[in-house]
Order: C-alpha cells, then sequence, then structure tokens
C-alpha cells in the first residue's frame, strides 16, 4: 500500500483556518508538480476538487506548497498546517477517511495498432515484451510485484515515479508507449489514463483482471479525503460535500481521463 500512498498524498486540503481575510481559507498541502493531482498552476484535478470543496463550505483556497515525501502526514496533517487529504485509500488506519468518492485500479497501456487486448496478470505474452513500470523508492508495484513472483523480471524496465512527469501533461513512460519504445506499461489508473489521454486515440487503456491467487496485493483501490483522527465534524462535513456533489466529482475525473471502477476488487489469496 505504501507505494500507492505515494500518489494519493498529491494534495492535501486544510479546514477553516482563524484567519483575518472576510472568508474562512481552506489550507491546502499540494504537490507543485504531480499531475493529474494537483501543480503550481492549478491544473490537477485534485485542485479543482479543493475549489469545489471550497467553495461548497464558504471558503477560499490558499496553497502551501511542498514535495516532502518522508512523513508526510506527521509534517503536514498532524503538525497542524493541513486538515485534510484529498486522496488516501479508504479505511486508511492513519487517519479518519471519509466515504470514498472514486475508485480506480492498475491498468495496462499500449499502442491501438498492436491490438495487444492483454488483461490479464498471468498472460504468457508478459515473458517476452518488454514491460514500462514506475519505480518507487524499494517498493515494488502490485503489477511489478505479481510479475516477479511468476519469474518475470529481465524484460521489465523502470521509471522513476518523481521524476517521470514532463511538461504539458507528458510522461516519459507513456511517450515511450507510443513511440514504440516499449511495448507495453502498467501503470496506477490516474496516471495512465491522464497520461494516455494527451496521446489522443493512439494508445489503448485496459484494467488489469485475473489477479486472484496474488493476494495480499491491491490492484484497486476506493480512494477517499482523510482528516485527523478524532476530527468528526470536518469528516461529516466532507461526507455531505461528496454526497451533493459525487456526479459533478465523477464528472472532473472522466474529463482527465481517470479510470473508474465501481467496485474495487481486492486480490483474493
Amino acid at each position: 500500500m505504501r507505494n500507492l500512498i505515494s500518489f494519493a498524498f498529491a494534495l492535501i486540503i486544510a479546514g477553516p483556518a482563524h484567519a483575518t481575510t472576510s472568508k474562512p481559507e481552506l489550507r491546502v498541502c499540494a504537490n507543485p508538480n504531480d499531475l493529474p493531482f494537483s501543480n503550481a498552476q492549478g491544473l490537477g484535478f485534485e485542485n479543482k476538487l479543493a475549489e469545489m470543496v471550497a467553495g461548497e463550505l464558504g471558503e477560499t483556497v490558499r496553497y502551501t506548497w511542498t514535495d516532502e515525501r518522508e512523513h508526510f502526514i506527521r509534517k503536514t496533517l498532524n503538525a497542524g498546517k493541513c486538515d485534510v487529504l484529498m486522496g488516501v485509500p479508504a479505511g486508511f488506519d492513519e487517519v479518519e477517511t471519509t466515504r470514498p468518492y472514486y475508485s480506480s485500479g492498475y491498468v495496462f497501456v499500449s499502442r491501438e495498432d498492436r491490438a495487444l487486448h492483454l488483461q490479464s496478470m498471468r498472460d504468457p505474452r508478459l515473458r517476452k515484451l518488454k514491460i514500462g513500470m514506475h519505480v518507487i523508492g524499494d517498493d515494488n508495484t502490485p503489477p511489478m510485484e505479481a510479475l516477479s513472483r511468476q519469474g518475470i523480471t529481465q524484460n521489465i524496465v523502470g521509471y522513476m515515479i518523481y521524476s517521470d512527469a514532463q511538461p504539458k501533461g507528458r510522461s516519459r513512460l507513456i511517450d515511450d508507449v507510443a513511440a514504440g519504445k516499449i511495448d507495453i506499461a502498467a501503470v496506477w489508473g490516474p496516471l495512465a489514463g491522464y497520461y494516455a489521454q494527451h496521446a489522443g486515440k493512439l494508445l489503448a487503456v485496459t484494467p488489469i483482471t485475473d489477479t486472484a491467487g496474488f493476494g495480499p496485493l491491491v490492484f484497486q483501490y476506493a480512494m477517499a479525503m482523510g482528516v485527523r483522527k478524532g476530527d468528526e465534524a470536518l469528516k461529516a462535513q466532507l461526507n455531505d460535500v461528496i454526497a451533493h456533489h459525487l456526479p459533478e466529482i465523477r464528472n472532473l475525473l472522466r474529463r482527465y481521463g481517470i479510470p473508474l471502477v465501481e467496485t474495487p476488487a481486492r486480490a483474493a489469496g
């Protein structure tokens, strides 16, 4: 799960601050270069979601930019700099989580003209294809771990997740799939869908299936907002916003190309 948390901590919204402005502030701790989640220009979907939440609560958004990843919760949420985490797995035990506002999962990305139609994590073609994957420190993503368990390692090409994003919504990993430098990529859905969308109709994005037997690996997650332990009042406010604006939130995610799943499926061991 740790690797997903790195993705999910792209944006943190803080609750009302006791400021001298005419409107209370929704303080936001966000990564300034973490599309599709957030960036300093406010172009990420979590930037837009922050504006939606702030508007509903009668607040204005104020950002604190940070790309720090070590001890993230301790240094932001638990230090009082932020009051809400915009994207955490539902049930994440370090925080109180709201009801989920979207669910997504890992996907394969390949060129449409290759007609691979590859979905299964057990497809024998994975032993011969050149497979691109994000590398997150010492952690393996679920697809990488699943391939490793099958002895498939020599044909994997790693891309550092924190240096993958390029200007104008581009990803080196996804660009290399489009250019034919690698055959296929296995990527967290929001990243894959957003960057593939910028390649026009050149790329196919397909949910990864056939993950049973790879437990306790999880390939799909329900995503929620998180608040500090015990902050039930703010959690209730956020749940109300999600409940009343879920269709708008889903439409926002679709505009960013985020592949959505209705019911997250955990890998069964």
